[in-house]
């Protein structure tokens, strides 16, 4: 009687397996690896190898890029997760939550801009050097300058 093997699949991926899988250029992978966002290492023909768990990492980093969130801050999050293992429901949700106050920042404050859009373009004013509705006297240009009210800055100036 022949005993049948059982093949496990490869758990690693080249680059270009992990390019076409994430959705993503290939520059793009090489890039996050770049600023820390997912390891790989080279073999012994020193070609590029990542394990597959970089799939989900590249997920959660896009997911949090599409949201507005600053590599760097991306990059301190997945820091936080255990190198080589798959991230869980659990990991995602601990980073969602850290990320949701700033995401509903970002959202209300679009709204904002999108409701004043037709009356004001962020003072600085292009038209005029004092607006009496956003920015009486100037206050704004004082101690700022370009389209501060767009940047949040107006909330923490007199």
């Amino acid at each position: 009687m022949e005993q049948a093997t059982q093949r496990l699949p490869k758990r690693d991926l080249s680059v270009g397996e992990v390019a076409r899988r994430a959705g993503v250029p290939v520059s793009t992978v090489h890039f996050y690896e770049q600023e820390g966002l997912i390891q790989g290492w080279r073999t012994s023909a020193n070609h590029r190898r990542y394990d597959r768990s970089v799939l989900r990492r590249i997920a959660i980093v896009r997911v949090a890029q599409r949201a507005g969130v600053p590599l760097k801050e991306i990059e301190t999050a997945l820091s936080s997760l255990p190198g080589q293992r798959i991230p869980t429901q659990e990991d995602w949700e601990r980073l969602a939550t850290g990320w949701y106050e700033q995401l509903t920042d970002r959202i209300e404050s679009l709204v904002r801009l999108r409701d004043q859009m037709t009356t004001c373009i962020g003072c600085g004013c292009l038209s005029t050097r004092d607006c009496p509705l956003r920015n009486p006297h100037d206050k704004l240009g004082e101690g700022n300058v370009g389209a501060v009210l767009l940047e949040g800055i107006a909330e923490r100036s007199p």
